[in-house]
């Protein structure tokens, strides 16, 4: 099992939050997703078939792209 956390700049409220959890959490592979409003921070858990490369090119496609 892999895991990451990051900041994610635009995250602004719980619909933010909501958002991010329900679509990478849909991916298959995908073992928990949890996002905070107040820090920004995003941390996932992954296993295969899921990988990094694929997460990130989820969050870039719903906008809320891990701080650079």
């Amino acid at each position: 099992m892999d895991s990451k956390t990051f900041i994610v700049p635009n995250i602004s409220c719980r619909h933010c939050t909501r958002s991010i959890e329900n679509e990478v959490g849909e991916m298959e592979g995908v073992i928990g997703v949890k996002a905070e409003v107040e820090t920004k921070r995003v941390t996932i858990e992954w296993q295969a078939p899921a990988n990094w490369d694929k997460i990130l090119s989820l969050l870039e496609e719903i906008n809320y792209s891990p701080e650079a």
